[in-house]
């Protein structure tokens, strides 16, 4: 009895003993981050790379032909993607993203006076944007924590008529404009990329950064948004 209870006395020790040797202060990981040797080598689960579902939040404005008529206005997105190839150094991703431009923009009696029939880029005034595009992203980390990347993909644009189509068609396109403009009625393709940054936070799973992409959508505009991100990682 004395030989198995010391046997048993041995193996919880060895357990306990691994068990604490897993974990990390942050104090430790912070020394390793400056260059310092930590006192004890020890497990890292704090940046978690894979599936994520991340949401964007910022500014989104238009500077081509509709430029005139549309206000800055409110760019928001979710999004769901997995990093499929992940190094030290590098990573690459897929994501698929669902936008909402949200865009104030002058009267369609006012743009008239101001010759939109004449160049030909009337609008309804104020807009809802909406844009799904698959997007393919590239990611270097100059410190553990720290991404920049590029990202490049495509999809396709839709900005609905807002006003009643009645009398879109009878007051406005019939007799104020004379034509009828195809942005309100045919979804526009879209290509659209640019940097991202990205840090790992000090809650497992989370990272914050931002996304800059600069956009086309065919018979519409030219495009930029520029949002925050945050994103949870499973």
């Amino acid at each position: 009895m004395s030989t198995m209870k010391t046997v048993a006395l041995l193996s919880l020790t060895a357990f306990f003993g691994t068990t604490d040797a897993m974990a990390q202060s942050y104090e430790e990981y912070d020394a390793e981050e400056r260059g310092e040797k930590p006192k004890v080598k020890r497990a890292v689960r704090e940046i978690i790379k894979g599936t994520y579902a991340k949401t964007n939040v910022g500014v989104g404005l238009y500077f081509g032909p509709h430029a005139e008529w549309l206000q800055p206005g409110t760019s928001i997105a979710l999004a769901v993607g997995q990093d499929f190839y992940d190094q030290e150094d590098m990573s690459m991703a897929w994501e698929v993203s669902f936008f909402q431009g949200i865009n104030n923009g002058t009267a369609f009696d006012e743009q008239t006076l101001a010759g939109c029939v004449e160049k030909q880029n009337c609008i309804q005034g104020d807009i809802r944007s909406y844009t799904i595009v698959g997007l393919y992203e590239f990611s270097v980390y100059p410190t553990r924590r720290f991404g920049i990347g590029m990202r490049v993909g495509g999809g396709m644009m839709f900005t609905p008529l807002l006003m009643d189509r009645q009398t879109y068609e009878e007051d406005v396109t019939g007799k104020e404009w004379g034509y009828v403009p195809t942005v309100h009625e045919e979804p526009h393709p879209v290509v659209m990329g640019g940097p991202t940054f990205e840090y790992y936070t000090k809650m497992s799973h989370f990272s914050v950064g931002a996304d800059i992409d600069a956009l086309y959508a065919v018979g519409f505009d030219f495009g930029l948004s520029a949002t925050a991100t945050i994103k949870y990682t499973f």
